[in-house]
């Protein structure tokens, strides 16, 4: 059926590039501006014309209008002259849009053979095929043979309807069937994985079902990354490590582009649909996650070994450069589990998903009294190993200390020795690119999960970070080298104060200090600190 619909659409083309060309039967080519076309499609005879009255006599009745005459001297003939000779100087039949040019029942027949999503991306081509596309009809066909079966009308659509408002009599059925299909493909796609993420970690705060969620609906990234020509290039994820909170993708180079040719970074969540004919191919939809502008985000150095150097893009990109070269070996991202499965799924692919505003109760009799009752939870990890988990209740702090439009929460003090946390093993992140692979050390990935006094998920972070020698001693306590691990974007910061013990081999963390911003919490809660 496949090859006859496409002999038929290749006789069709080749029929209306021949017409244009061939005169009709019987008559003479047109030559412009000079009188009627006669019946047979030429020009009218002269003798015809000096007749006169008996031409006339053979047409219908019709009111008498100045531009009926023989003659073309008045200006209302001269004006239709021009228009009806512009369009062939304008646009000559070779160069046509020959497809503007069909029936619109044929074209809606032809687009009757695309499924929904070919449909919706076909109706942002142009002005004919977004009213072509958006054919009422077509999608009640196409809702009706998804979910006829189960439904006829969702339980949901008098609810939309009135949530809607009123509509014009004209507009009420336009795209109705359109969006009835769109709303009934989100609500049964949501229902499915929404109920596993109900079930709540009181450890992280966070759905213990995230990993599950995303590997059971499929869903994979992929990275687009634009030159400063315009070309674009789409990489599919070479390995995902997945951890208790955050999940680190890595994209190998291949044949990229340079470092200082990378216009622009996008990020997007796809969800692998398992085909029931492997013949059939639908494209895949894009929910854009992240998109970096390296003119406006440019990038700053974290770590080098023999072979690679590697360069954070915020919020959580890593990009590994061959030393000496400009050319990318490798793209690593993190991704923090917080809506991750909402993010990869509900946006558009040129708008990312928007959380909803959900705000808290707000009870605080004294409004000096600040934060209190939060949790963290804090990794350091990198892709195969964590190097410290921990998690940390009952934090609290009064608006007193509040710096620089921050809000302190001490984590770990560094005057409690007993607070102090060792390290497990050495810090650094392992990388790997087609051929070769390797570890820069002194650098990780942190991920943090801030909870409020409701236990919900207030900030959450999942970035590279990197040590840094401390000018300084910080702890008279410790006779090693001591060092520095800090991050801070606008919604806060965190501190990080280590001690290396040159006989055990390993970091000592002996202060952590989370630093809110204040606007964050304002917004948050609706207060005015």
């Amino acid at each position: 059926m496949a090859a006859g619909r496409g002999e038929f659409f290749r006789s069709l083309l080749a029929g209306l590039e021949r017409h244009p060309a061939q005169p009709a039967p019987g008559g003479r080519q047109p030559v412009r501006g000079r009188g009627k076309p006669g019946p047979g499609g030429g020009q009218a005879d002269p003798d015809q014309r000096r007749a006169g009255g008996r031409g006339k006599q053979r047409r219908p009745k019709v009111a008498p209008s100045p531009a009926s005459g023989s003659g073309r001297s008045c200006p209302e003939a001269r004006t239709e002259k021009k228009k009806a000779d512009f369009p062939k100087i304008r646009t000559p039949p070779s160069k046509e849009n020959l497809v503007e040019r069909l029936p619109p029942e044929i074209l809606i027949k032809i687009l009757s053979y695309l499924d929904a999503s070919s449909l919706f991306c076909i109706s942002h081509v142009s002005k004919l095929f977004h009213r072509l596309a958006n054919d009422d009809v077509m999608w009640h066909k196409i809702y009706m043979s998804e979910f006829g079966s189960l439904t006829w009308k969702p339980k949901s659509v008098d609810d939309v309807a009135m949530k809607e408002g009123p509509v014009e009599v004209g507009d009420s059925s336009m795209g109705r069937w359109k969006r009835m299909f769109f709303r009934t493909v989100a609500g049964q796609e949501m229902s499915k994985w929404r109920r596993e993420l109900r079930d709540i970690s009181p450890y992280t705060g966070l759905p213990r079902q995230t990993e599950w969620v995303l590997r059971n609906l499929n869903v994979s990234w992929e990275l687009t990354v634009c030159d400063c020509w315009g070309r674009e290039r789409t990489l599919e994820p070479s390995r995902a490590y997945f951890f208790e909170s955050s999940v680190v993708i890595r994209w190998g180079g291949g044949n990229l582009t340079s470092y200082r040719h990378i216009s622009s970074i996008h990020l997007h969540g796809v969800r692998k649909e398992t085909l029931k004919s492997p013949e059939v191919r639908r494209p895949d939809w894009r929910s854009l996650i992240l998109k970096l502008d390296m003119k406006t985000q440019p990038g700053h150095f974290i770590g080098k070994d023999r072979l690679i150097k590697l360069m954070h893009l915020s919020p959580g990109v890593i990009v590994g450069i061959w030393r000496g070269q400009s050319s990318v070996a490798f793209i690593m991202v993190t991704l923090h589990f917080h809506k991750l499965v909402e993010k990869s799924l509900l946006g558009s692919p040129v708008c990312p998903y928007s959380e909803p505003v959900d705000r808290p109760p707000v009870y605080n009799l004294d409004p000096e009294f600040g934060l209190h009752n939060y949790t963290l939870h804090f990794v350091l990890h990198n892709t195969g190993t964590e190097i410290m988990s921990g998690h940390f209740r009952q934090l609290s702090c009064g608006t007193v200390p509040i710096q620089h439009g921050l809000v302190e929460l001490k984590v770990i003090n560094r005057t409690n020795l007993s607070q102090h946390r060792s390290l497990s093993g050495s810090v650094k992140l392992p990388w790997k690119s087609e051929a070769l692979e390797g570890s820069v050390e002194n650098c990780c990935i942190m991920t943090l999960t801030l909870l409020d006094e409701f236990q919900k998920p207030f900030w959450c972070v999942s970035s590279p970070i990197y040590i840094t020698m401390a000018k300084k001693a910080l702890s008279f306590d410790y006779s090693g080298e001591h060092f520095l691990m800090e991050y801070q974007n606008p919604d806060g910061q965190v501190k990080m104060k280590l001690v290396w013990l040159k006989e055990q081999r390993q970091f000592f963390l002996i202060s952590l200090t989370v630093y809110i911003s204040v606007f964050k919490v304002n917004k948050h809660f609706s207060t005015d600190y």
